[in-house]
């Protein structure tokens, strides 16, 4: 073989090996940052959830990856759904609305075991975050009354912090779940970074939210 066949037979491997360094550098995570936004998160890990029209899975299905406000523009009901991979939350009312449900990998035949009123009508994906966690909950809406900050789970928000209610939080890091009843019991609402001057504009009204917790890796 001439040298030049050598080099030529060579250069390949090599520029697929550089290749490969160029785009594992690229991809690497920064730990402090939400893993979602990563470019190379999808690349390996892609959230997928199928509803079905029918209980037991059965009827017409709709798969998806991402958040769907309206289920209706797909399926005219939904009683049943399966996730592939990933965490999600249901509700039985559009637009993110009502009672809601979290789940994860696993089978899911019945919405009113999930504790939904009606079918399931929209979802939300919750992408995985990596991070600090960070909350403060506040006694009565807008922000008004006893304030905490938490950055862990919390089973049982009377006896840590003597708070009888919750109103309004903000959430500065990760993603959390709240409970209405203690040791994360009861309908539960998710809750992801922003402000929320007022759980009942959210159509919470009447509910009292006594434990939260963190939605960490192990979830996924």
């Amino acid at each position: 073989m001439t040298m030049g066949k050598v080099c030529a037979a060579l250069a390949i491997p090599l520029f697929a090996f550089f290749a490969f360094d160029w785009m594992l550098n690229k991809c690497q995570c920064d730990a402090k940052s939400t893993i979602s936004n990563s470019p190379c998160f999808f690349s390996f890990f892609q959230f997928q959830i199928i509803f079905y029209e029918d209980r037991n899975f059965q009827g017409r299905s709709y798969e998806t990856s991402s958040d769907c406000a309206d289920m209706s523009s797909y399926l005219s009901r939904c009683h049943s759904c399966r996730v592939e991979s990933g965490c999600f939350m249901v509700y039985d009312r559009t637009n993110y609305m009502g009672n809601q449900f979290f789940v994860r990998r696993g089978e899911y035949s019945d919405y009113q075991r999930m504790g939904m009123s009606d079918c399931i009508r929209s979802c939300r994906m919750i992408p995985m975050h990596r991070g600090q966690f960070r909350m403060r909950i506040y006694e009565r809406e807008n922000f008004g009354g006893q304030m905490y900050e938490l950055m862990d789970d919390c089973d049982n928000m009377m006896d840590r912090y003597r708070m009888s209610d919750c109103q309004s939080c903000h959430v500065m890091d990760g993603h959390w779940l709240m409970y209405e009843q203690p040791h994360y019991r009861g309908r539960m609402m998710y809750l992801r970074p922003g402000e929320y001057r007022s759980f009942r504009d959210m159509g919470m009204s009447g509910m009292r939210f006594m434990s939260m917790r963190r939605i960490m890796d192990s979830c996924y």
